[in-house]
């Protein structure tokens, strides 16, 4: 094979496994979310509160998303 071949394969590939952090942001999302609504239902006094804090959590999960998809686009086209 040539080995232009093999480095756009490992490329892909490279790119590939970088989105794994991508499947594990939205699974962080969902469980922010899935507990802001279990204690919203235990205590619905405090709901601005926990949506302030799940609002927080939310933006640094979705910040490691971002960054896994940075790093996807930089193996695929930096380098």
């Amino acid at each position: 094979f040539p080995v232009t071949i093999l480095i756009q394969a490992a490329k892909c590939i490279g790119a590939g496994l970088a989105t794994f952090g991508l499947a594990g942001a939205g699974i962080g999302i969902g469980t922010v979310f899935a507990a802001l609504i279990i204690g919203i239902s235990r205590n619905p006094n405090l709901k601005d509160d926990m949506f302030r804090m799940a609002i927080l959590g939310f933006a640094l999960t979705e910040a490691i998303a971002l960054l896994a998809l940075m790093i996807a686009f930089l193996v695929l086209f930096a380098l």
